[in-house]
């Protein structure tokens, strides 16, 4: 009986050339690299929990009135509003941040939004 053997087949390795194709890949930028949110998309999860958001509802409304009581959609009505407000005030404050040449926030960046947008004198 004859054994046939099939020819087998040798895989050549990639040359240099294709290799250093292959591994090329784009570099970033140098410089800050901030990268914004699309304005259109909305997180639908919220900074802030639903028990905290809550109970920070209910110290602050003591300070004007005792025994005060919240429907669970003005407390969601609130949070929502606090947590754009606080997100458009970060947006800015990171803006100033850049226009000072720096990728860290500081507090005076904080208070220079507020004045800039004209909230408080």
């Amino acid at each position: 009986m004859a054994v046939s053997k099939k020819p087998v087949k040798v895989f050549k390795k990639p040359t240099v050339a294709k290799q250093a194709v292959a591994a090329k890949k784009s570099r970033p930028k140098k410089g800050p690299s901030v990268k914004k949110a699309p304005a259109n998309k909305v997180a639908s999860k919220k900074s802030v929990a639903k028990k905290p958001a809550k109970k920070l509802v209910g110290e602050i409304a003591q300070d004007f009135k005792t025994d005060l009581r919240f429907q669970s959609s003005a407390v969601m009505a609130l949070q929502e509003a606090s947590e754009v407000y606080l997100a458009g005030l970060f947006e800015d404050t990171n803006l100033c941040a850049i226009h000072a040449k720096r990728l860290t926030i500081m507090p005076k960046d904080v208070q220079l939004a507020p004045r800039i947008r004209g909230e408080r004198a």
